[in-house]
């Protein structure tokens, strides 16, 4: 019987759903995360009877057919980059992207990855970094007397030094944004790398032409609607029991098959 098998289909593809949600629901705190949302396509048709053959020798067409669907794949996992909430941390070197953009990041190996989770800290040379020890590119170091840091909205950086007055500039923050963010590969520890679906990286100023500006002592928040997850979650559930009680179904028919005498 197909039905065991196209419930079966079902099934898997709601249990992937539900792990998607699950991690969609851990990371609700989680700065700069990106909800992801699973998508599924249906299988190959098996075909009884073609749409569209002749039934006769007169020419007489059949309109409908006979094609009976094979279940449900797994097609893709979006991750959804739709703008999350700003929080105000009133540390300085905290920052969120307001509008597009990720900031950049120099890993150990000498790629460049990217983020939307601006909480920064200084390393023991004065470099901004991430949470974990990560240089922000381009690098910039803070003088190790600085009394005050600020970070316009376009990303420029300045200090004030001990006996002066005016603030001296030590660098100039770029963000990068990308035609297809969504084909981003998420690495986990908030970034991502550039991957062929995504598109080639553009660089440049905040608040220029298709990138956001930067708002200091903010951080962005998870973007996970917990209302509308936990929605999903119960139409996963749902929709995991319907293919299952299928499968019942499906068995007590084999079993009446099977008494027959």
């Amino acid at each position: 019987m197909r039905s065991l098998s196209i419930a079966a289909t079902g099934m898997l593809a709601q249990q992937l759903n539900v792990e998607v949600i699950s991690n969609n629901i851990a990371n609700m705190n989680t700065t700069g995360f990106k909800r992801q949302r699973a998508e599924f396509q249906d299988l190959l048709y098996q075909t009884v009877e073609r749409v569209g053959s002749t039934s006769s020798d007169s020419g007489t067409v059949v309109p409908a057919g006979v094609q009976i669907g094979l279940g449900v794949k797994a097609a893709a996992v979006y991750n959804i980059a739709e703008q999350g909430n700003l929080q105000s941390t009133s540390n300085p070197l905290d920052m969120a992207i307001s509008g597009a953009g990720y900031f950049q990041v120099t890993l150990p190996t000498g790629d460049t990855a990217y983020t939307r989770a601006g909480s920064f800290q200084l390393s023991p040379t004065g470099e901004i970094v991430t949470v974990d020890g990560y240089t922000v590119d381009p690098a910039i170091t803070v003088p190790a007397d600085a009394l005050q840091v600020t970070i316009n909205a376009s990303g420029q950086v300045s200090v004030q030094l001990p006996n002066t007055v005016a603030e001296s500039i030590v660098g100039q923050l770029t963000l990068a944004n990308f035609p297809n963010p969504a084909g981003l590969d998420p690495q986990g520890d908030n970034l991502f790398l550039e991957t062929t679906a995504s598109g080639a990286a553009t660089t440049g100023t905040p608040g220029a032409t298709g990138l956001g500006v930067i708002e200091q002592g903010f951080v962005e928040t998870s973007n996970v609607n917990t209302v509308t997850e936990i929605t999903n979650l119960i139409t996963a559930q749902r929709a995991y029991e319907m293919n299952s009680k299928v499968i019942q179904t499906s068995d007590e028919m084999l079993s009446t098959i099977n008494r027959l005498r």
